[in-house]
């Protein structure tokens, strides 16, 4: 006589079953007043939740993924940064707009946002998230800095390494990332979205160490953990011997 066993399968989490898997996440509206109508529609893009592994366990609304009360609970999502570098080997900067809802007026790297659930943009592989994370790359280079694809070709983009961190905006936003770093070299036009992005500048390894002693300037977290760990010795790599520092497999840690 043979018994049957049964398996118990884990309920997904996905953006519809998210709220009655953990109900205790915050959805609360309330966190939105008084911020900019364009930006609370953004809140609304659909995130790539990961476990601690990076690998894709479900989707959540930005909203969802960037309040505190959720991440204090271990909140994970994909994210990825982007450097492009000019012929000059300067970097691209922008000053995040004061629209923005989490880290607004800050200083940061050239463009930083999230993949979303959309065909071509997630990936439960390295590979296939790489592609993914290029390819949402591209979209939100145009949408922040209105610098069209053709002239950051999909296949000019380096992959370097994962970064998890995680860190506070102010009481109800924050960060906590796996985090995608990309190079690019390019010579872009760039037409700022001012709803996102309030000023733009080239710079120098050595322009952007001072701007740091700067007290005056603000710069995000995700990029003074970039800047204070492998940047400079990535910059100075640029042109020579950068694939030595390229495809890296593990995730970096810098949780504090």
């Amino acid at each position: 006589m043979s018994t049957a066993t049964t398996t118990n399968v884990a309920e997904p989490i996905t953006a519809e079953t998210i709220l009655r898997l953990f109900p205790d996440i915050d959805t609360r509206s309330d966190a939105l007043e008084g911020h900019d109508e364009e930006q609370i529609r953004l809140m609304d893009e659909v995130c790539i939740v990961t476990d601690e592994n990076d690998l894709p366990i479900g989707t959540a609304s930005k909203k969802l993924c960037h309040l505190m009360t959720n991440i204090d609970k271990g909140l994970l999502h994909r994210a990825f940064s982007v450097f492009l570098f000019n012929d000059k080997n300067e970097l691209l900067l922008q000053q995040r707009a004061t629209e923005k809802i989490t880290f607004p007026d800050m200083w940061t790297n050239t463009c930083c946002s999230h993949p979303l659930n959309l065909a071509n943009e997630t990936g439960s592989t390295l590979p296939d998230a790489i592609a993914g994370v290029k390819n949402a790359a591209r979209r939100k280079l145009d949408h922040e800095l209105g610098i069209k694809q053709e002239q950051v070709p999909f296949e000019d983009f380096r992959f370097l390494t994962r970064i998890h961190y995680k860190a506070p905006s102010d009481g109800k936003w924050g960060e906590h990332e796996i985090d995608y770093i990309l190079f690019i070299k390019a010579n872009p036009e760039v037409n700022a979205n001012l709803n996102e992005v309030q000023a733009t500048q080239w710079v120098s390894a050595e322009k952007l160490k001072e701007m740091f002693k700067d007290p005056s300037l603000k710069f995000t977290p995700w990029f003074k953990l970039i800047c204070e760990s492998m940047l400079f010795e990535w910059w100075a790599s640029l042109d020579n011997g950068l694939e030595k520092y390229t495809d890296e497999q593990d995730i970096r840690r810098m949780l504090h």
